[in-house]
């Protein structure tokens, strides 16, 4: 084992990692200040730039983005009070409350230098996970690595903030369109429609870019406003160092608040940073200045949300189960190179995983280096507005997904799923468990027939950790009932407490809009559960398990929807007619899929180029309402960049039907 971490250091000195490891550092850097993006974002935009690599090459690349990206969404929530991603939406608290008190290179010091030691303690937690967790993992067989499976979609489902019956909804829909293509165990095609092109399922890449990328563009694009006032960064640097070490304490606790928080599926790292901001708290003797300048309110959270990123890699690597949505796209990366996680990664590819974990501490160190120097250029980015972004990322985001099939066919689809993932952000859906539906969808599948053809009936079910796993699953709807019963009691205080919101709470949450939500989905699973029937007994076993869950959480939520709205309808004070509800993002949202689809159809027409041309200076202008100056420079660098990128990376443009003549 110490032969193989010192192999997988070894690898590193290699100049061609070292360039994707520095590569990776600087996008994520980048990618963090974008508002909406992070980890997520930083993924699955780097995901088709590793096209053609070796799996070393993609995987340093990948990594190093994520070990950074939560280290720079610090700068816009210290400097401006708006936070890059959700998760740096806790520093936000007492970090801009230091820099209106003019001591934001203070809190920016602790920040970064946090930010580094959980990314460090998370490498290291990652480490010790690899030997202590091997000979279980060694030991499992079929029947584990299928409960695993099940267990990994249902805590995503159950564990996500929110309604849990949207949580089940979003997991089963994921599954659901991982079903697409051909079954693992007859070699049929199903849900495909007839159609040769959804023969292959669904493209990992088009999905993730268009659930999360496509989706959070749509959201934020109406954002045309300046965040805040900007505040001067000052002095106080060497002053947060000091400070910084004398509150190692909170240091490590956050990070392994955040090494737990990843390691459980669907937790991610907003909910992290905000149970280490809770520690940090509980832990003061003086908790009356926090929010309002408390260095404990930074280093906490800090420490967490890159701890996050690391925690999530255990039970990704160990047991193929992801514990976030960066996650579940690095073990589609692992997939698609032929690396099983799990016994096979452990025994095979050992050298692998210990690579992983290098590059994370090394980008972890240098990326809260490179954000000591360079956070006052960095911090610009983060003065544009969103609208300005858009056309570049949806330019790059379609670019990308186009790279693994050649097909256009899959950035329609993108666009298709852009539209459903917006759909599940506004309505309040967790769109976590769909992820990691879609990506575990085929694994368990051939894990159950794997299963199936080892064992006689149901005694696999009577093995030690698949008993665990068991428990373990149906803990949640237990404790979910109790707490119900007691609420209803009137003995719970707990439940009365303010949690924050998640991640995907949007506007159209409790509305009319998540009603039909709710009965679309419901018309989804009944659907694909007829059209099942009519494949062989292998081929429609999971399929009909599935939207059975599925069709059924959707009723109980079509319920709990009609419920809320009756009880809304009937609140007003008598006599006054309730306040109707506007939705101004429904329209912005609407008109931004209506021009990326504009630019897909002049895609088809006259090749990726020509498109990028027309599209990215009419939204500018129409949408964005940019100058003109910023217009042209904007689209010149845009076209520069299309014309050079088949030259420097491999990668390939769509050519237009009028150019193919």
């Amino acid at each position: 084992m110490l032969d193989s971490a010192l192999a997988a250091l070894a690898s590193l000195t290699q100049p061609s990692l070292l360039l994707m490891l520095a590569v990776g550092v600087v996008a994520g850097l980048v990618i963090g200040l974008i508002p909406g993006l992070g980890g997520t974002g930083a993924v699955a935009i780097l995901l088709p730039v590793t096209f053609g690599m070796e799996a070393e090459q993609a995987l340093a690349l990948l990594i190093g983005a994520l070990a950074v990206v939560h280290t720079s969404d610090t700068v816009a929530a210290v400097l401006l009070g708006a936070p890059g991603s959700a998760s740096a939406s806790v520093t936000m608290l007492d970090g801009y409350a230091m820099a209106k008190q003019g001591r934001a290179a203070r809190a920016l010091s602790l920040a970064f230098l946090s930010s580094m030691a959980g990314g460090i303690i998370g490498a290291v937690g990652l480490t010790l996970a690899i030997p202590l967790a091997r000979p279980l993992v060694l030991s499992f067989g079929a029947p584990e690595l299928f409960m695993l499976t099940v267990l990994g979609v249902s805590l995503a489902a159950v564990l996500s903030r929110g309604n849990v019956a949207k949580g089940l909804v979003a997991g089963c829909l994921g599954l659901l369109l991982g079903l697409v293509g051909i079954a693992p165990s007859t070699a049929e095609y199903r849900f495909t429609g007839g159609s040769l092109f959804l023969a292959d399922g669904l493209s990992l890449v088009a999905v993730a870019l268009g659930v999360f990328g496509l989706a959070e563009i749509a959201s934020r694009v109406g954002q045309r406003q300046q965040p805040g006032e900007e505040i001067a960064l000052g002095h106080g640097w060497l002053a947060g160092v000091r400070e910084w070490l004398g509150h190692w304490t909170q240091v490590i606790r956050g990070a392994l608040i955040g090494i737990w928080a990843g390691v459980l599926p669907g937790v991610g790292a907003t909910a992290g940073t905000w149970l280490a901001y809770g520690q940090s708290v509980a832990t003061a003797k003086d908790k009356s200045k926090f929010g309002k300048g408390d260095p404990r309110g930074i280093i906490g959270p800090e420490s967490a949300n890159n701890s996050v990123e690391a925690g999530d890699l255990i039970p990704t690597l160990l047991f193929g189960i992801p514990g976030g949505v960066p996650a579940a796209m690095l073990l589609g990366t692992l997939l698609t190179y032929g690396i099983q996680p799990g016994p096979a990664i452990v025994t095979d590819h050992l050298d692998l995983m210990y690579l992983i974990v290098w590059a994370f501490a090394i980008a972890s160190v240098v990326g809260a280096a490179l954000c000591f120097l360079v956070t006052k250029p960095l911090a610009r980015i983060t003065k544009v507005p969103f609208a300005v972004l858009g056309p570049g990322l949806v330019v790059v985001m379609l670019l990308g997904a186009f790279q693994e099939s050649g097909q256009l066919g899959d950035l329609w689809v993108m666009i298709a799923l852009g539209l459903l993932g917006w759909l599940l952000k506004d309505t309040g859906f967790p769109r976590a468990p769909f992820l990691i539906g879609f990506v575990l969808a085929i694994p368990l599948e051939r894990y159950y027939f794997l299963t199936d053809a080892v064992y006689d009936g149901a005694e696999w079910l009577a093995r030690p950790w698949v008993i665990v796993f068991l428990v373990v699953l149906i803990a949640p709807a237990v404790f979910a009932l109790i707490r119900y019963l007691r609420r209803r009691r009137g003995t719970d205080t707990d439940d009365r407490t303010v949690e924050p919101a998640g991640d995907d709470e949007g506007e159209l949450s409790g509305s009319v809009w998540s009603l039909l939500t709710a009965a679309g989905m419901l018309v989804v699973f009944v659907t694909a559960f007829v059209v099942a029937g009519g494949y062989s007994p292998d081929a429609r076993l999971v399929p009909r398990l599935i939207t059975g869950v599925g069709a059924l959480a959707a009723l109980v939520l079509l319920i709990l929807e009609i419920r809320r709205l009756r009880s809304v309808s009937t609140s007003p004070v008598p006599g006054e007619q309730p306040a109707r509800r506007r939705f101004p993002g429904v329209a912005v949202a609407a008109r931004t899929f209506v021009w990326m689809a504009a630019f897909l159809g002049l895609v088809a027409l006259g090749g990726y180029v020509a498109a990028a041309l027309v599209f990215v200076p009419a939204f500018l202008l129409y949408v964005a309402r940019a100058r003109t100056r910023t217009v042209l420079v904007y689209g010149l660098v845009t076209a520069a960049l299309l014309v050079l990128a088949p030259i420097l990376l491999p990668v390939e443009l769509p050519l237009g039907a009028l150019m193919t003549r």
